[in-house]
């Protein structure tokens, strides 16, 4: 296949999906999805939870099944990088400088994992979490291994603490600052899942600062901090945020710098080039009207809709609340909003009841929540945040009163 009419760089949960609501729309013409991997379209969010437990097979996270993506007449172009864009040419080369042309180009490539850059980066035993092929590497080696330090104090760094620790091993997790999730969370939450983590016999230590990986024979033994102590380790897994996969973009004079800036129906500012997913940088009213990157399935699958229907000649726009979760221990973590910019915490029920939600507030206004176990406050204060209700705190700390009574019908909206 040396030309298509949609080629869709990336087969994460952007790029399937985009090319799934293609052919939903209507759309009759050729769909290309080309893959570095060469692994059939599957989710990542069960790679930290469920697959590296063991209680999901992959088969279990594909996202279709082969037979569908012959059926739709989707070419699936697994094992091939792409390095370069020729946008006035319409074209793509991979790096074998075989090339693809397109009459839309969707990018949809993700990011890579951000790495270490501390002597001993580059001792075996050091990994990542976001291919299947990294999820394998650390089961392969588990058997193995006792002790494991996790590098990061985010969503993933979290969910795999708490995996490890249903495993049996001994796990220190490490943050630069001072608390885990301080870059999507408040420092109430920070707390609960801090104090969860440690009552889980995780070694949770923040504002730390990592000297260097230690090894033996080209294998990592431990971690040394700055303070001289040295922590042991058979595994170092690191999860600090991922790079946009963006580069060839910005090299052909895409704008963007956290990612590639796109408008409000996911075009780039090169001619019928669009970015969906993880890589994408948009404005979001919900972020205040700033530019964000927004790394979650629900961001992938609502952009994707909005780029088919735009290639099909319908109207889209992308402007919905965002939504994210996580899992950990028996705990499920449901998001809405984003809590960036807050003014005000509200916490509604008793966190030791380990069912409650955190109400984040900017001047007066509801913007996010964090809902722990407590699926009704999810639903309901959704439409809190998508009119940016004002609400007396008082109420919002009334987990007696349901949210949804809390919405007058006709709430005033602001854009910021």
């Amino acid at each position: 296949m040396d030309t298509v009419d949609v080629l869709v760089v990336g087969s994460g949960h952007a790029g399937a999906q985009v090319a799934i609501a293609l052919r939903k729309e209507g759309f009759e013409g050729s769909i290309a999805l080309v893959s570095e991997e060469m692994e059939l379209p599957y989710e990542r969010p069960p790679l930290s939870k469920d697959y590296l437990a063991g209680d999901k097979s992959f088969d279990r996270l594909l996202i279709r099944q082969p037979a569908f993506w012959h059926d739709q007449r989707i070419s699936l172009l697994p094992g091939r990088r792409i390095s370069t864009v020729h946008p006035s040419e319409h074209r793509v080369e991979d790096e074998d400088g075989r090339s693809l042309s397109y009459r839309w180009l969707i990018w949809a490539a993700g990011g890579k994992p951000r790495r270490l850059r501390c002597p001993g980066h580059d001792l075996q035993g050091i990994h990542v979490v976001r291919t299947r092929a990294d999820i394998d590497a650390i089961r392969s080696e588990l058997p193995s291994v006792s002790e494991v330090v996790v590098i990061g104090g985010g969503y993933i760094g979290l969910e795999t603490a708490a995996v490890l620790r249903k495993l049996g091993k001994e796990v220190v997790l490490l943050e630069a600052q001072d608390r885990v999730l301080a870059r999507v969370a408040g420092p109430m939450l920070s707390r609960f899942y801090q104090n969860e983590h440690r009552a889980h016999g995780v070694d949770v230590r923040t504002s730390v600062q990592l000297e260097s990986i230690v090894g033996d024979r080209g294998r990592a033994t431990g971690v040394r901090l700055a303070s001289g102590e040295l922590i042991a380790a058979q595994m170092v897994i690191v999860g600090i945020g991922i790079v946009p996969s963006v580069a060839p973009l910005i090299a052909s004079g895409a704008r963007g710098d956290n990612g590639v800036l796109v408008d409000a129906q996911c075009r780039t500012s090169l001619p019928d080039v669009f970015a969906i997913g993880d890589c994408a940088q948009h404005v979001n009213r919900y972020a205040a009207g700033a530019a964000v990157r927004l790394e979650s399935v629900q961001n992938a699958n609502d952009q994707a809709s909005v780029v088919a229907k735009t290639i099909v000649g319908k109207q889209a726009f992308y402007d919905v609340v965002p939504w994210f979760w996580s899992d950990q221990y028996d705990l499920k973590l449901q998001t809405i909003g984003l809590s960036a910019g807050h003014d005000t915490e509200v916490l509604r029920g008793d966190p030791g009841t380990r069912s409650f939600s955190i109400v984040y507030l900017r001047n007066g206004r509801v913007i996010a929540l964090d809902c722990i176990n407590s699926p009704a406050d999810f639903v309901q204060g959704r439409k809190l945040v998508a009119d940016h209700v004002a609400v007396d705190p008082a109420k919002l700390a009334d987990a007696s009163t349901p949210l949804k009574s809390l919405c007058p019908q006709l709430a005033g909206t602001i854009s910021g």
